[in-house]
């Protein structure tokens, strides 16, 4: 088995479930040393004692990476870890799943963004001086609602249309450095984590609404990831479908229109 990431010093925020903690995992089986960053100190303590178990080093930093001083701080605290940044997972993030007039609280859209956009901007920003000294990587894991409009998500994907406007941009800057940009779009990951979804009240959904038996699991959308971080391939879209439906929307945007409505409808 090969071991891009062996003794790679990689922060991965939004790493307590779901991607992410199958990100840590992963790395930790590589030899990677891991800062992993989420708000929920129980489960982010689990992870990191099963990362520490699977043969990687890994700390435990309380983030919400909404908060740009938070956000520093992780930073800091690699820094001072272990003296170097090789690899940055930009994968914490938070779901919407609403009409955009049934919505009751418009403070929803900032705080969507601020977690999904802002969070990667300024964990990006501050980490990368020391990405350029390591040639490093940055990782982004974003969606196909950041590819195309998508009904009852009009505040995550404006979220990831931003995202992906920003580091493709940061890619072009980067270009000489040595840093890589990799942006992931997967389409539905059965994360089983409603309760990080908000619904029009901007309170917690108490369902899932993917069919997380249909969905890609996220244990393959983790290793994907960590396959295109290790060739520091540009972009990475998950599915077949999502690839036909780039392709259509140059040609029949109506018709992507329509397939988005009938996927949503179906959570998957």
């Amino acid at each position: 088995m090969t071991a891009p990431f062996r003794g790679a010093v990689c922060i991965v925020t939004g790493a307590s479930h779901g991607i992410g903690e199958h990100l840590a995992r992963q790395l930790a089986a590589q030899g990677a040393k891991l800062v992993l960053a989420a708000r929920r100190d129980a489960e982010l303590a689990m992870v990191v004692a099963a990362c520490r178990e699977a043969g990687g080093e890994a700390v435990a930093v309380a983030t919400d990476v909404g908060d740009e001083s938070q956000c520093a701080r992780l930073v800091d605290r690699a820094a001072a870890e272990f003296g170097r940044i090789d690899a940055l997972f930009n994968n914490a993030g938070v779901g919407m799943w609403a009409r955009v007039d049934a919505v009751t609280d418009l403070s929803i859209f900032e705080r969507v963004m601020r977690v999904n956009y802002l969070g990667a901007v300024w964990c990006t920003a501050y980490a990368l001086p020391m990405l350029k000294a390591s040639r490093g990587r940055v990782v982004c894991v974003s969606s196909l609602a950041g590819r195309t409009g998508v009904p009852l998500r009009s505040g995550y994907s404006a979220s990831k249309h931003a995202m992906a406007g920003f580091f493709d941009s940061l890619r072009i800057e980067l270009d000489g450095t040595g840093v890589s940009v990799t942006l992931v779009d997967p389409g539905f990951v059965g994360t089983g984590a409603q309760g990080r979804n908000l619904g029009a009240d901007g309170a917690p959904l108490g369902e899932n609404p993917i069919n997380v038996a249909a969905a890609m699991a996220p244990e393959e959308c983790a290793r994907v990831t960590l396959a295109a971080a290790a060739a520091r391939r540009r972009e990475v879209v998950m599915t077949a479908r999502g690839k036909i439906g780039l392709w259509l929307k140059l040609f029949a945007p109506g018709l992507v229109d329509r397939l988005a409505a009938a996927a949503i409808a179906r959570g998957r």
